[in-house]
């Protein structure tokens, strides 16, 4: 397949195959498929799963805290923000 296709059906991305159905008529259609819909791609960025990586070795090492409204939530956000007022 050339090229110029390959990228625009986005056959040249890991995972992409192509489903093939023969037609009553004879003919053979060959439509391109990935294993992940399209608006789903960031997730499985290489990028996107050392975030989640980290994530997950944060809550299993117990590295979160939890609040118990949006107030405190923000209390804390506060208090993390670095001091500005004296410039």
């Amino acid at each position: 397949m050339p090229p110029e296709l390959r990228r625009k059906y986005r056959l040249d991305e890991p995972g992409a195959q192509l489903e093939i159905i023969e037609r009553e008529d004879g003919v053979i259609e060959l439509r391109p498929t990935l294993p992940v819909p399209v608006d789903e791609m960031w997730f499985w960025t290489e990028g996107h799963q050392a975030a989640e990586r980290e994530a997950e070795d944060d809550l299993a090492a117990g590295r979160f805290r939890t609040f118990d409204d949006a107030e405190s939530f923000l209390a804390d956000l506060e208090s993390l923000a670095p001091d500005t007022s004296q410039s």
